[in-house]
């Protein structure tokens, strides 16, 4: 059976630091749902279907971005990131081989660099486990004092990256992964297969070269980032390229 890809869109959050009325995948971008650039971006890799993870009392996806090929709306949610990819792993398991890929992206990350997701690709295509787009920390880092707004100490920064999506795994550890009493305490699959790798199940994941484009939205001021990186790539104010 060929290897095919997989791709789980975690979108069930109700955007808590976005503080807006609407969840931040429904903020509008450019004209158009940040959740729907998104999805456009993936739609470039030929993947076998995108799972949309959703809350189950999501009505905006029906109204903002309706039926798109290749597609699949699951209102699979959990309470946590983890629970709802864990959730659409478990609806899409049964049609899933070992081997195949899962892809797991950010809803709020719809500036990723088309070359970065085939710099993926291309770097996991023959690895055993999988890995992570990231990118070597270049600002100091400061440990925080936890009882004032005070610094507390300088932190080496050497060796360290920031993660990116998205985040490319075998099925067969990313569901082994997210079967492990840690996985509820992971805040992205890399740390969960990282929690599978020291059982001495698999390797560590592999770090490729992300993009400082590559923004996730959390407050309302990073959709103007999100919409010069979009101008900057060619996005227009409609959406189209």
């Amino acid at each position: 059976m060929p290897v095919r890809t997989w791709i789980i869109v975690p979108a069930a959050g109700g955007g808590a630091r976005f503080g807006a009325a609407a969840p931040k995948q429904y903020a509008d971008l450019a004209g158009r749902p940040v959740l729907l650039h998104t999805l456009e971006r993936l739609a470039t890799l030929d993947a076998t279907a995108v799972v949309v993870a959703l809350a189950p009392d999501d009505v905006r996806f029906d109204q903002l971005i309706g039926a798109r090929p290749g597609v699949l709306p699951l209102r699979c949610g959990g309470a946590t990131r983890g629970a709802t990819v864990r959730r659409a792993l478990q609806a899409i398991g049964p049609r899933c081989g070992d081997d195949d890929w899962i892809l797991v992206h950010d809803a709020a990350r719809p500036c990723v660099p088309r070359e970065s997701l085939t710099r993926l690709l291309h770097a996991l295509a023959d690895d055993a486990v999988g890995g992570l787009l990231a990118l070597p920390l270049a600002d100091t880092l400061k440990r925080a004092a936890e009882d004032a707004p005070r610094v507390m100490r300088t932190e080496e920064r050497d060796g360290l990256w920031l993660a990116q999506t998205p985040q490319m795994f075998r099925h067969r550890l990313l569901a082994a992964a997210h079967g492990l009493d840690a996985a509820g305490r992971c805040t992205d699959e890399a740390q969960a297969i990282e929690a599978l790798a020291a059982t001495g199940a698999c390797e560590m994941p592999k770090l490729v070269r992300g993009s400082a484009a590559n923004v996730k939205i959390t407050y309302p001021e990073d959709l103007v980032l999100a919409a010069a990186i979009l101008r900057m790539q060619g996005v227009h104010a409609s959406g189209a390229t």
